[in-house]
């Protein structure tokens, strides 16, 4: 973690000090007296992390006249959240209503009413949670109604649908329905499958108790499945569902033999329990990029999917070129799925392939104003390529300072002064709530003028109407960059797109793996291209220097790119999870597929998602950069098997390829 004592490095002290002035207890304290309310500061928000009550309430009783009093008391509170009385909360809401930190006491107090069990408060505060983004707060409102006896099943199905989102609320909510009937035995059995298929040992083993299964057997089909999986199913309902979870297991390591033993047992089960084994098997074989996955998927068909695997059908229909699968598997999504900009994309192809002109354009006609990556796939599918649409009248000074006396954006800056990027976002997310698009472009040029370009690009991304893409595009360290690129003969626009993902142009950031700076380079990666490029005295702490991280990220960037054969998608896929998956991704192709299935497919979630949004954000700067429109779809060519040049790779024409299945 970063040192608490560090200043945001990019504030201008002038700027700073102005906008502590208003904020400060006194205006001419000393700067060291300062620094120690700072220090004691910190040191409470750390008791409070700790839950150490005592050393937070020592901490804030010296705290009397800091320039933040809500966040003293908000820290001094929280670290005894749980044995806080009700009253102690509602004081603190009535002193601090409507600010960001009372929203988020509230979110506090919400969950330790739900733990409470205190309904009728908690469905009084619930609806006055504004921000309304606590996975855990939804289980537990529902909770509350399943206790008035009201029918919830429905909505909580569509809600647990992601194990490592549970949690106690989660937990407890599917105990209730268990208990008052709304949750048959098909629906928990439908829960411990999905358990399985996460890995998600705590949920399972709930699950268990509500099924009375003996706590080893869940350990053993989880843990230990070749055992199951030898002596097959016995007679019970048990029984054969433990089978189906362990064929899923045993399929993360061979999906081949826990088919084989699948069939060796079939004859034991019924219909659906055979379909619900296969889709074990599909789902695994799908996220390994086996093309019998796609067989596996058919004889699925009356399976129960979870979220995961309605997704790998669609997708591993998309890798194999079935467009009628495709279709197919996309319209058996829940809606709220099916309703995704990939999906209508997706959608929208499959309908082009069938000839369905008219239906696949108005599928596209619906995304192809978002800017995100299927947005401009969608625009192309239409006959327009990426461009940048027409500025607004850029925002004013006069518009900028009135942002710079917004007194909740300078508690903001005050916070990123501090580095504590959690609560300068929050307070900086809580005021662009109430703001117009062209109040939000305007606090994006204070983000911009105070060098946060991070909070610059997100908040300039939230507009729909009015757009600044120079906000949402910077280029900083341009001459750095072009002087780099150019000797490596790197296309800047996509290191440029990078760079946006990987770090939103925040100089000194850090990740939770230990990559630093702007190319968040990895620390044995920078010994390694440090080593490759005569980098002589490399240390560590030069990672974080503008012009040496430019260095070693473009020419790791550069390695990966000759490595994989100047494919971007690879190359981008190789640079978030390493140069070896990728290889063996490619590795498991029969046929040239076009970039953009083979994003779709890749099988680990940040990385399909880093890639499209570098490649998206790639080729806005390459229109802003060159001038003209652009093509996705060109930067993302066509990934090929290894041993086949992309010049030798001729794509099936989608309609007769339809046609021959």
């Amino acid at each position: 973690m970063m040192s608490f004592k560090r200043k945001f490095a990019g504030l201008s002290l002038t700027i700073l000090a102005g906008l502590l002035c208003p904020l400060s207890h006194a205006a001419n304290t000393p700067k060291k007296n300062l620094v120690t309310d700072d220090d004691r500061f910190m040191a409470l928000r750390d008791a409070a992390f700790h839950d150490d009550a005592s050393g937070a309430d020592q901490h804030a009783a010296l705290l009397s006249n800091y320039d933040i009093p809500s966040y003293v008391d908000y820290y001094r509170l929280r670290a005894h959240l749980s044995k806080a009385s009700n009253t102690e909360f509602r004081e603190f809401l009535q002193q601090y209503e409507g600010s960001a930190i009372a929203d988020r006491l509230r979110n506090d107090w919400l969950l330790v009413l739900g733990r409470r069990g205190e309904w009728e408060l908690f469905d009084q505060q619930y609806p006055q949670f504004v921000v309304a983004d606590d996975n855990q707060l939804r289980c537990y409102a529902l909770l509350s109604r399943a206790s008035r006896q009201q029918k919830v099943a429905t909505e909580a199905k569509a809600l647990l649908n992601s194990p490592k989102d549970y949690g106690e609320g989660c937990y407890s909510l599917v105990n209730a329905l268990a208990a008052n009937g709304q949750f048959s035995q098909t629906d928990l059995w439908d829960q411990l499958r999905m358990a399985g298929e996460y890995g998600a040992m705590p949920l399972a083993q709930r699950l268990g108790k509500l099924l009375e299964l003996q706590e080893k057997k869940i350990s053993e089909v989880l843990e230990k499945p070749a055992a199951l999986l030898k002596k097959g199913p016995d007679g019970t309902k048990a029984g054969k569902e433990l089978f189906i979870i362990a064929l899923g297991r045993a399929a993360k390591s061979d999906p081949e033999d826990a088919a084989e033993k699948l069939s060796r047992y079939s004859a034991k089960l019924n219909e659906t329990e055979r379909a619900n084994g296969w889709a074990q098997i599909a789902l695994q074989s799908a996220l390994k990029l086996e093309p019998e996955a796609l067989g596996y998927w058919v004889r699925a068909e009356a399976a129960r999917f979870s979220q995961e695997a309605y997704q790998w059908r669609a997708r591993t229909a998309l890798r194999e070129g079935d467009w009628k699968l495709v279709k197919n598997a996309i319209l058996a999504m829940p809606a709220n799925l099916r309703n995704e900009p990939a999906w209508i994309y997706w959608l929208g192809r499959a309908l082009k392939a069938e000839g369905k002109q008219d239906e696949a354009r108005q599928l596209f006609n619906g995304i192809a104003d978002q800017i995100h990556f299927y947005g401009q796939l969608a625009s192309e599918e239409n006959g327009r390529k990426i461009g940048i649409p027409p500025g607004n009248k850029p925002v004013s000074a006069e518009e900028v300072a009135a942002m710079e006396k917004n007194p909740n954006l300078q508690r903001a800056l005050r916070f990123y002064a501090m580095n504590l990027r959690l609560e300068g976002t929050r307070e900086w997310n809580w005021e662009l709530r109430k703001m117009n698009e062209r109040q939000t472009l305007a606090a994006a040029e204070l983000a911009r003028k105070n060098n946060l370009l991070d909070r610059m690009v997100n908040t300039s991304d939230r507009t729909r109407g009015e757009l600044d893409f120079s906000q949402r595009y910077p280029t900083p360290f341009n001459d750095s960059m072009y002087k780099m690129t150019q000797a490596l003969g790197l296309d800047m626009a996509w290191v440029y797109g990078l760079i946006r993902q990987e770090s939103r142009f925040v100089m000194q950031a850090k990740s939770h793996v230990g990559a630093s700076g702007l190319m968040q380079v990895m620390p044995s990666t920078a010994r390694y291209v440090a080593k490759k490029i005569g980098l002589g005295n490399f240390v560590p702490e030069q990672v974080n220097d503008i012009e040496t991280n430019i260095a070693l990220g473009t020419n790791y960037l550069n390695m990966v790119l000759t490595d994989l054969g100047g494919s971007q998608a690879l190359a981008s896929a190789a640079y978030n999870a390493g140069p070896g998956r990728p290889r063996a991704w490619r590795a498991k192709l029969s046929h040239p597929v076009e970039g953009a299935i083979f994003t779709e497919t890749i099988p680990f979630n940040e990385t399909r998602g880093y890639v499209k949004n570098v490649l998206s954000n790639a080729t806005y700067y390459a229109a802003l950069f060159e001038k003209k429109t652009q093509s996705l779809k060109a930067r993302l060519g066509v990934v090929v098997p290894k041993g086949m040049s992309a010049s030798d790779a001729e794509l099936p024409d989608e309609s007769q390829r339809n046609a021959r299945d």
